[in-house]
């Protein structure tokens, strides 16, 4: 009998019944895919089925010991995933085709690249998928989508004929900074200029900031943080599925990993932005103001986090999704991405035919990317 015919898999509605030390023993250290970011995201009712991410996710045995979680949902829409495919949605509509519900592998709500097939045996990993084609066709789901991928995971979708998608981001790289200065000096000297005028401005118009750690905050700091996030996607028509119930767990369970930064004029906090980090990068994840004011984006969600990652001595600050305005302030592109299996074979022949047309035009932008970078010389 070799390895792989002595494996079992289970399919888990709950990452709860599986326990945390053995996920993330196969995880690593990436506060996303950690059990507790997303278990928190579970039992406080963001990520169900009500909410279009119903939870499946896989697991493997061999014997009683747990070899590989791959974190797995259910989708009843698109939203969320920052991976846009609503133009497939229309083209199965268009030939009389359900394409919801799908099948995604992905950190919910987290456009943030990290592991997805979580295994240390090689062995297992190229088997997951051909378990993953099977559970759409058993679940009778249209495809099967593993968002914001790593390379090792790239290697293994793409190998197993996964069609394969790519976009860009926008993020910073520490070459050994001693200071933000130190970092500054590198640019070019109008967009050195520009940073410290955006800085200056609004110290000048009474704004302060501090950087709490997770672990030192309370149960304001929480509230305050989830009211941002609150306002920033209702402001914008959208659904804000994070309760505050799961920035307290959050808290709670990963506070030394988190820093919050806040923004003050006068007495009154009016701003702030959630950030949390591995061993060596730091996530921008959420943020929020309740007054506007020039520059204020800027400052809480990017040069306090290149601050903080500078003084930690971290390797890499992921802002988040979107956003060409970063380049100028010193943030690089780099390429996410995604793959994507079709259980329909014209509509994947169709895909396939858009996606290779796509990456065309993704590789003219990403020359142009990189003319835009805003140092003396790219390095």
């Amino acid at each position: 009998m070799t390895q792989s015919e002595s494996l079992r898999t289970q399919m888990v509605e709950r990452i709860a019944d599986v326990p945390a030390a053995d996920w993330n023993r196969l995880a690593g250290d990436n506060p996303l895919i950690n059990h507790s970011f997303l278990s928190a995201m579970e039992q406080h009712g963001a990520v169900a089925e009500y909410s279009g991410w119903q939870p499946v996710h896989l697991t493997i045995y061999r014997g009683d010991e747990l070899v590989a979680a791959v974190p797995l949902y259910i989708k009843s829409h698109s939203y969320g995933e920052f991976v846009f495919d609503w133009a497939w949605a229309e083209a199965y509509q268009q030939q009389g085709l359900e394409y919801y519900p799908k099948l995604l592998c992905a950190s919910p709500l987290t456009p943030a690249t990290g592991p997805r097939i979580l295994c240390q045996d090689d062995q297992v990993r190229q088997a997951v998928p051909r378990l993953l084609t099977r559970l759409c066709q058993r679940h009778g789901l249209s495809s099967v989508h593993v968002n914001f991928v790593e390379e090792r995971d790239a290697d293994t979708l793409r190998n197993a004929g996964f069609l394969e998608r790519t976009d860009w981001q926008y993020h910073w790289r520490n070459r050994g900074y001693d200071s933000f200065d130190d970092f500054l000096a590198e640019m070019t000297s109008k967009k050195r200029k520009n940073i410290r005028q955006e800085r200056n401005r609004l110290r000048r118009d009474g704004w302060a900031f501090e950087r709490v750690n997770g672990a030192d905050a309370g149960e304001w700091h929480w509230l305050f943080m989830h009211g941002l996030y609150r306002n920033t996607f209702e402001k914008k028509g959208n659904w804000a599925l994070l309760t505050q119930s799961i920035f307290r767990e959050w808290g709670r369970s990963l506070g030394s990993r988190i820093t919050l930064v806040l923004a003050r004029r006068g007495d009154k906090y009016r701003a702030g932005s959630f950030l949390i980090q591995s061993d060596s990068t730091l996530y921008g994840r959420y943020w929020g103001t309740f007054e506007d004011a020039t520059g204020l984006h800027f400052e809480t969600c990017y040069y306090q986090g290149l601050e903080h990652a500078i003084e930690t001595g971290l390797d890499r600050f992921d802002p988040g999704a979107q956003g060409t305005h970063k380049i100028a302030r010193g943030f690089e592109p780099v390429v996410t991405r995604s793959f994507h299996w079709l259980e329909d074979e014209s509509m994947r022949a169709a895909v396939a035919a858009s996606l290779e047309r796509e990456r065309l035009v993704q590789r003219m932008r990403g020359q142009e990317l990189e003319r835009r970078k805003p140092f003396k010389q790219a390095t």
